[in-house]
């Protein structure tokens, strides 16, 4: 990616062109432009040729207007594995990917990145957002931004600002000072708005210093009278609460529509005074101009060429290699690569290896037409006859959605589940086949008419053994098994938070002993209500697969382990653990899952232990372990991608973007619930790596995997580095046997006298090496003037402290060069 691949701000013709049209509008239809049309749309104006214009969340794949399977998606790596490669090229060529999904899909407008700061390992959006660092977050997410945009669609940073945890999320007042602020959280937003030509930006649900975001000064500066931001402001979906006080604001759009506390009573206020028609031309204005730029509005061109779809061969491909980048190798004690010539007999242990977790929970959840499981990407690369399964341990007890491998539609007979909407006299308003017994409809005109939504199908046994059967969901059900009543009535456990349980909804299940073959039928009732005034309903239809004793299946994974040449267990995550809606209760993988890699270790020196995590775990029994290898959430292609890696088709490339603990006592930001309302962002600038290099100075402990950490599958060698005029240079070889990557990474410190309070050093730049067997190559990487200021609070403005400064290189944080002295 080169400084070419900049956007355009603004067209001076095109920006008459939508003056012109605006001053065509009354005040009634410039106001009905700033609230959405429905869930996922804003309004068209035919009088001015305004298209509707679509958009979705897109942190890790489009998935369009509708929340299910009917219109797959491309399922990309989380966030944090993109951010692992630290690889803007290939993150670029993602956000094109991403830009011609959702032209595919007819989205103008994708909702992402998100680039909130992993502040705590506890927040539950961990997995969707890139580092703890801003200057990485900033880089990869502009990366992203640019990608996305290069294709006529519009990217989304968000949420701005301060969204860091999920805790009380649309409540919570974060108190944070004003250079901390600066550098540390609105830093990302500031790149991705002055670099990357943002075309929008979402405001979050949270206060920071005492006023809710849609209503902060925080939107017009800095981000749009000092950054030059001539985007749109568009809120976190019910974000905008107060009609005059968003509308005074440089809050630009309220989402989800039609209803909402803009439309008539902001029309009202206007003719009362309380809002200038002034302000409502400014956001209409804006709106707009991001019609143009995507192509929605008549008589102007897209600000870039519009993507075409991606046929299947080129997405698969990307997906699979972008995974693979994204993976870090945090030890490996010569095990990796394995050798496929000498066909050694593999055991994959572990419930995450035949049900992986490419995606984390929440509104960034796609629907893609296939996952490649870890289980069938190391089948396919090493044979049937050399990779034997045992699940281990149960790592969830989540209901299985229905799907057409296990459901006929009882009507139609075809593979799936089968649909019926009725209104309250028992007309059938609406009844369709799907594919899955996974259920949601957000803001659907069809619920309007809707009393009773029924799902039915025949369930089928794969197996011999006692299944569970029932559904996930929160409110009235009727649940019946062959006919046979089996719950009725309002399902809300004691306890629930609805919002979190919308996202990941309680489930009711019921044991019934099935033979192969075996067949019964399910009928499910739910009454939809209105959640927060919008008509939505998330339900699953599903069932929990046999499980032999607990005891006996860790056994028998242990001795599968014993008796085979190599162990790969696979461990991670749930849904139940990490997703959006809320934060991380602890940093320990699910029940019985360590006990697991400690038996099988214990049974076979030849283990590979995968990650299969969006965020950091704490893993006791890394020091035994002589591979470990971080998946994160790899998307729809991670069984290919892990194959790929554990046999050296690929190497390795990731570098950790976000420092792991050895102990849950270690962490440095522990806090992410608010006390009295407020969360105190008292660590200030000392985020992640700063943190801990502080502590480490003063006795403290080491992390478990320091930030920038990765291994690959060769040697490398610096030379020493030099500097001239801020650019640094550093002779690197690749001393091993085969082609590789490295990660130069380059970190700055103030050497003495600073008047002002520093971190004990700071991310300043990096640049990725691949190089063959034996070749040597320079490093070179530019530090740019900000890199080197402070925010002054004194004088409201980024200044540069004169001085001695040092320059560190290296390939981790925890692995650096002697400093290198400059002044300034």
């Amino acid at each position: 990616m080169t400084s070419e691949t900049t956007l355009t701000v603004t067209n001076p013709d095109t920006e008459a062109v939508i003056a012109a049209l605006l001053q065509r509008l009354t005040l009634e239809q410039k106001v009905r432009l700033l609230t959405g049309a429905s869930f996922w749309t804003l309004h068209d104006e035919p009088d001015i040729g305004l298209d509707t214009i679509v958009v979705s969340d897109g942190p890790a794949g489009v998935r369009g207007q509708l929340w299910d399977e009917r219109d797959s998606s491309a399922n990309l790596p989380s966030p944090t594995s993109l951010a692992a490669s630290w690889d803007v090229e290939r993150v670029f060529e993602l956000g094109r990917l991403i830009a011609a999904e959702a032209r595919r899909k007819g989205v103008g407008v994708a909702l992402g990145p998100t680039v909130n700061i992993q502040r705590s390992p506890r927040g539950g959006r961990h997995f969707e957002a890139y580092s703890e660092d801003p200057w990485l977050s900033g880089v990869i997410g502009t990366a992203f931004v640019k990608g996305i945009q290069s294709c006529g669609v519009g990217a989304t940073p968000k949420h701005f600002v301060a969204n860091d945890s999920e805790t009380d999320r649309m409540t919570v007042d974060v108190i944070v000072d004003e250079r901390t602020l600066r550098e540390v959280y609105l830093a990302p937003f500031e790149r991705m708005v002055t670099e990357g030509g943002a075309w929008l930006v979402m405001s979050s649900y949270n206060s920071v210093n005492g006023t809710t975001m849609t209503e902060n000064e925080l939107l017009r500066s800095p981000l749009k009278d000092e950054w030059g931001f001539d985007g749109v402001v568009v809120s976190d979906w019910m974000g905008v609460r107060d009609t005059v006080a968003a509308g005074v604001a440089a809050q630009d759009l309220a989402m989800p529509g039609p209803d909402g506390v803009w439309g008539d009573a902001l029309v009202e206020a206007v003719r009362a005074g309380q809002v200038s028609e002034a302000d409502i031309d400014a956001k209409a204005l804006r709106i707009l101009r991001l019609a143009g730029r995507i192509g929605a509005l008549a008589d102007v061109a897209p600000a870039t060429p519009l993507a075409e779809p991606w046929p299947q061969e080129r997405i698969d491909a990307l997906l699979r290699e972008a995974a693979a980048d994204g993976m870090v190798l945090v030890k490996n004690q010569g095990l990796l690569p394995l050798d496929s010539a000498s066909a050694p007999r593999i055991a994959v242990i572990g419930q995450h290896a035949r049900v992986a977790r490419s995606q984390g929970g929440g509104s960034a959840t796609v629907f893609p037409d296939h996952v490649v499981t870890p289980l069938a990407g190391l089948t396919e690369a090493f044979g049937a006859d050399r990779v034997a399964f045992a699940p281990g341990v149960r790592a969830s007890d989540a209901l299985l959605p229905l799907d057409g491998a296990t459901a006929s539609d009882p009507t139609t007979g075809e593979p799936g589940v089968h649909v019926r909407f009725l209104a309250d006299d028992g007309r059938v308003v609406l009844d369709e086949h799907r594919g899955s017994g996974r259920l949601t409809w957000l803001g659907d005109p069809v619920l309007a008419d809707t009393t009773v939504v029924e799902a039915r199908a025949r369930f089928t046994a794969p197996a011999d053994g006692e299944y569970a059967v029932g559904f996930a969901g929160l409110g009235l059900f009727r649940f019946e098994v062959d006919g046979e009543l089996k719950s009725d009535g309002l399902f809300f456990p004691e306890g629930t938070d609805p919002f979190m349980a919308f996202l990941n909804p309680p489930k009711q299940a019921f044991p019934i002993a099935l033979s192969a073959g075996q067949t019964v039928e399910l009928r499910l009732e739910h009454r939809p209500q209105q959640q927060a005034g919008l008509s939505a309903v998330m339900f699953t239809l599903g069932y929990e697969e046999p499980f032999a004793d607990a005891a006996d299946e860790l056994e028998r994974a242990v001795e599968l382990a014993a008796a085979s040449d190599v162990a790969v267990v696979v461990v991670g995550t749930t849904d139940q653990l990490e997703s959006e809606g809320f934060d991380r209760q602890d940093l320990r993988l699910p029940e019985g899952q360590d006990e697991l890699v400690r038996r099988v270790l214990a049974a076979n020196p030849r283990t590979v232990v995968v990650v299969n995590s969006g965020g950091p775990v704490i893993m006791p029994w890394l020091d035994a372990a002589p591979a470990v290898l971080l998946t994160w959430f790899p998307g729809q292609e991670m069984g290919g991608a892990l194959a790929d890696v554990l046999g050296g088709v690929r190497e390795p490339g990731g570098r950790i973007p976000t420092t792991w603990a050895a102990t849950e006592e270690d962490v440095p930001v522990w806090q992410v619930e608010p006390v009295d309302g407020k969360l105190f962002y008292d660590e200030k600038l000392n985020v992640g790596y700063r943190e801990w290099a502080r502590r480490q100075r003063a006795g403290g402990p080491a992390p478990a995997i320091p930030f920038g950490h990765g291994l690959g599958y060769t040697e490398w060698e610096f030379g020493d580095a030099t500097l001239d005029d801020l650019t640094v240079s550093v002779p690197v070889t690749n001393t091993g046997g085969r082609a590789g990557k490295q990660v130069v990474q380059v970190y700055l410190s103030r050497a003495s006298g600073s008047r002002v309070e520093r971190p004990v050093l700071w991310l300043a730049g990096y640049a990725v090496v691949r190089a063959d067997a034996g070749e040597s190559t320079v490093a070179t990487v530019t530090i740019e003037p900000r890199s080197l200021q402070h925010w002054s609070v004194d004088d409201h403005a980024w200044i540069t402290e004169a001085g001695t400064y040092a320059v560190r290189v290296g390939a981790s944080v925890a692995a650096l060069s002697s400093p290198i002295e400059f002044t300034v």
